[in-house]
């Protein structure tokens, strides 16, 4: 079983990745840095993700199918690969939400029930 969560305050592993740009899901491609940076800013900086947690991740969205990359340019002329999810990554994105969903409601449930 993959341990998901936070592993440090601030700093997700792995599989927290899986569920955390559903918003920006059809927002078009972007880079590693650039998907960093935009869930550091979306998350108020709770979200802090690593290259450590960040790049196998979208190695693993590419593996599945689930997103696709090609190489270009960033607006500074830095060659970087540029991830966009695929029409199987959507359908994996609401699958992996609404399981995230239930366990955050069952935190909930536990949390007002104490």
């Amino acid at each position: 079983m993959r341990k998901q969560g936070l592993d440090q305050l601030g700093t997700c592993s792995p599989g927290t990745l899986r569920n955390a740009r559903p918003q920006d899901a059809d927002a078009g491609s972007a880079h590693g840095y650039a998907i960093a940076r935009h869930l550091e800013q979306s998350s108020a900086a709770i979200l802090q993700v690593g290259e450590s947690s960040l790049y196998p991740a979208l190695q693993r969205l590419l593996v599945n199918g689930w997103a696709t990359a090609e190489w270009g340019q960033t607006d500074t002329g830095r060659r970087a690969r540029f991830y966009r999810i695929t029409a199987a990554g959507r359908k994996r994105l609401a699958v992996e939400a609404a399981g995230f969903e239930r366990v955050v409601g069952a935190i909930n449930t536990i949390m007002q029930a104490g």
